[in-house]
């Protein structure tokens, strides 16, 4: 799993669609996940920490599993079947179990980001659908390890320490 954090919501150029941005810690692969409008507007309340007067349905449902006991330990988007993401909400109930709730991602996110709780993605989902942030970074430590690769010797991994005297 690699954890996540929200970048931000853009808008898609040619659709005007919202997509909701996850970058990885180091900053260095993104995922966009299409998302509808008021997942959206979910979303960005609780970027922007937004206090409404009344519950929002994601305040409901955080609301909802807290007063059961539970809490929201994180969320992981899990896989992508025909271009659709999923993902689920990782909840530990009062009684000490963990359950996995099923959830569109775009809730999710709108969970997690309530509950501070971290966002992660399954491996399998970032190697076929995320995309370099920094693809030039990306080509040059490529081509450093590569060079790496193509320079070590077996002599490289031989352990001299005992030849200066550093072992007793």
């Amino acid at each position: 799993m690699i954890e996540m954090k929200v970048s931000g919501i853009v808008l898609d150029p040619q659709s005007r669609s919202p997509i909701v941005v996850l970058r990885d810690m180091p900053e260095r692969r993104a995922l966009m996940i299409w998302i509808g409008p008021p997942e959206a507007n979910a979303i960005m309340l609780a970027i922007e920490n937004v206090p409404l007067a009344r519950p929002a349905t994601h305040d409901l449902l955080v609301n909802s599993i807290q007063h059961l006991g539970g809490t929201v330990h994180s969320v992981v988007v899990n896989r992508m079947e025909e271009n659709t993401f999923f993902a689920v909400l990782r909840v530990n109930t009062k009684a000490g179990k963990q359950i996995e709730i099923d959830s569109r991602p775009s809730d999710a996110v709108a969970v997690a980001l309530r509950t501070e709780s971290p966002i992660f993605v399954a491996e399998e989902v970032m190697a076929t659908s995320s995309i370099p942030i920094n693809p030039a970074q990306e080509e040059q430590e490529a081509k450093d390890f590569r060079d790496f690769i193509q320079n070590i010797k077996p002599s490289d991994f031989i352990d001299r320490t005992h030849e200066r005297g550093d072992i007793n």
